[in-house]
């Protein structure tokens, strides 16, 4: 039996909690993971500690003005990936970790973290959304059209 391919969408919230980085160790012994790694608790403060407005986040996520906010945003989420990789290599977890951002042509566009789930939706035989507890009957509401995505939650660490 081929391992399952399985898409994991984390919080940037939640991408360090001790409890989610076991139950990966978990998954990965049977399965091939993608991770999306968030940030967007860690884009907020950057763009308050620079000055720029935070502003709520609409369907397609974060509405920026200028490149030089996009790439604030693209900066923060690398960062998270470079430590959500190092701290998977020591705990001997194997993972692809991807950021929301793409490429279209030259312009760096910033993606919002759920439509990426439902971009993998197709090709992938299970999509977590892992969430804060406080966000997470939101989260279902978001994916109620897509039986697949499972919401999952982890207690504070």
């Amino acid at each position: 039996m081929l391992p399952k391919n399985i898409f994991i969408k984390v919080s940037g919230d939640q991408y360090l909690n001790p409890a989610f980085i076991k139950w990966l160790k978990q998954l990965s012994k049977k399965s091939h993971l993608t991770i999306l790694v968030g940030g967007g608790t860690q884009i907020n403060e950057e763009f308050a500690r620079r000055g720029f407005p935070v502003k709520k986040h609409g369907p397609l996520g974060r509405e920026t003005e200028t490149l030089e906010q996009r790439q604030i945003a693209r900066d923060v989420l690398e960062k998270n990936q470079a430590i959500l990789q190092d701290r998977l290599a020591q705990k001997g977890i194997s993972a692809e970790i991807i950021i929301p951002i793409v490429y279209i042509g030259t312009v760096l566009c910033p993606v919002n973290g759920d439509q990426m789930v439902r971009t993998a939706y197709l090709g992938f035989d299970e999509l977590y959304v892992i969430t804060t507890p406080e966000r997470a009957k939101n989260k279902k509401e978001v994916f109620t059209d897509l039986p697949k995505v499972k919401i999952k939650t982890f207690p504070h660490s």
